[in-house]
């Protein structure tokens, strides 16, 4: 069943929703089970950049806005969004403050999956993984 809200205005909605520090609206549309940079060989979580640990369900989801909600942003711009069917790819360029002096800038993607109820199935950034590795432990 959907929800007559196409997946391309669904995360339209969440960097609505992010660009004005609603993260119970966030947390709204994702599924219960959402795989949340969750795969098998993701080596900021093995680096433990805490912005970029994997897990499921919402617990992962509320874990990397707690992170992130305590950044400062410089800027946060959503330049495309490419709709595929069930995927929705966003082109970011972001720069944040991240504390303790620390701060990043870094052109990004992040691959939305949602499932057939119009819910976010699955998030992953797409990253400088490098950079953001070097950030975290600095």
């Amino acid at each position: 069943m959907t929800t007559g809200v196409s997946n391309m205005a669904t995360i339209q909605g969440i960097y609505e929703a992010f660009g004005r520090g609603d993260v119970p609206f966030i947390i709204s549309q994702m599924a219960e089970d959402v795989a949340w940079e969750d795969f098998a060989d993701n080596s900021a979580t093995k680096a433990g950049v805490p912005w970029l640990v994997g897990g499921t369900g919402i617990p992962a989801v509320a874990a990397f806005f707690q992170v992130v909600g305590a950044w400062q942003p410089n800027s946060f711009e959503v330049k495309a969004l490419f709709d595929g069917g069930n995927k929705v790819v966003a082109e970011i360029e972001a720069d944040f403050n991240i504390g303790g002096g620390k701060r990043f800038a870094d052109q990004e993607l992040h691959m939305w999956t949602l499932n057939a109820e119009g819910k976010v199935s699955a998030f992953r950034h797409y990253v400088d993984t490098a950079k953001h590795i070097a950030v975290a432990q600095s």
